[in-house]
């Protein structure tokens, strides 16, 4: 079998397998409803009690584990492939932690109470200041190593200042509600979730899935990759918006959860030939798996204690961090 052939053969498995664990995260929950019903009420006309759980309830949580998921795979693996560093991932130029401070402040300040989706709003605009941020500190010809500061900057002041809010904060509610909303999840999310986080998720996608070839020539070096014809500080500019973008609106609408954007990538590139071009796509559809798969395990393992997505996330993904970090050290030694 050709390298090409394995390549479609995984992408078609990568498909089938998030159709099916879309099509579980649909019947999975508490409302004990069989598949048909499950199935029928998303295209009826009535208007009972399973219609509305399907649609204004399990419809939401699945497309957004499914947005999520991509997203943080799709940023990820771009990450990866520009900086030319394995334990790159989406939180490192700083846009996760800045759309939770962007939250958190939305939450301190009582504008939640004002205007319901003044959070994601305040997340995306957390995550924009970001990036213009990054940029400005990168400058027009930053190199990785100015972007990887920059972003650890950003990321250390947006924590800093959620850490302070928490500090000051009057309402023990509102710092309860901000603790809840930091650990990521899916839970009570609506289609106007869906539509507000969309146009950002599938810019960022549009962006990120151009720099397919830029990734490949820089794996010979930025020198080399220049030689060829690719302008670095474009593909710079690119991956940091295209991060932002769709990263910024993942936080928005689901909080922090963590670690996706890292492992997915190492456990597919081995499978893709170490290609960032094919890699992109490929860890698009692991990271919605992934994310999809662990939505369904908190409704299944702890189905009334709320057990929240990115607690989960963590506990699988910082292990292998770890083995990670151990393993480039072992390189290295």
């Amino acid at each position: 079998m050709s390298e090409t052939t394995r390549y479609r053969a995984l992408l078609a498995a990568l498909t089938v397998l998030v159709v099916l664990l879309f099509m579980l995260s649909l019947t999975v929950g508490p409302a004990a409803i069989a598949f048909g019903d499950s199935m029928r009420a998303l295209f009826s006309d009535k208007a009972d009690e399973i219609v509305l759980i399907m649609r204004e309830i399990r419809l939401p949580r699945a497309l957004l584990g499914l947005m999520v998921g991509a997203t943080l795979g799709l940023s990820g693996a771009a990450l990866q492939g520009y900086l030319r560093n394995p334990l790159a991932e989406p939180g490192l130029i700083g846009v996760s932690a800045s759309a939770s401070l962007g939250a958190v402040l939305a939450i301190y300040s009582g504008l939640t109470m004002l205007f319901p989706f003044a959070l994601p709003l305040a997340a995306l605009a957390g995550a924009m200041v970001a990036v213009i941020v990054v940029q400005a500190l990168a400058g027009g010809r930053g190199s990785t190593l100015t972007i990887i500061l920059a972003g650890v900057a950003v990321s250390s002041l947006a924590g800093a200042m959620t850490s302070l809010a928490l500090n000051l904060s009057p309402n023990p509610f509102a710092a309860l509600e901000i603790m809840f909303w930091m650990l990521g999840s899916l839970t009570d999310r609506s289609m106007t979730h869906v539509w507000l986080a969309a146009p950002f998720m599938l810019a960022g996608w549009a962006v990120l899935l151009t720099l397919g070839r830029a990734l490949d020539a820089l794996t010979l070096g930025s020198d080399t990759a220049a030689s060829l014809g690719i302008d670095i500080r474009r593909v710079q500019r690119l991956a940091v918006l295209g991060t932002a973008a769709s990263v910024g609106a993942a936080t928005a609408v689901a909080g922090a959860i963590g670690f996706v954007g890292l492992v997915v990538p190492h456990l597919l590139r081995p499978l893709v030939g170490a290609r960032p071009s094919r890699l992109l796509p490929a860890s698009a559809l692991g990271g919605a798996a992934v994310v999809l798969a662990a939505d369904i395990l908190v409704r299944v393992i702890a189905p009334g204690k709320d057990l929240k997505l990115g607690v989960l996330t963590a506990i699988v993904g910082a292990p292998f961090f770890l083995w990670l970090v151990y393993r480039e050290r072992r390189r290295l030694a």
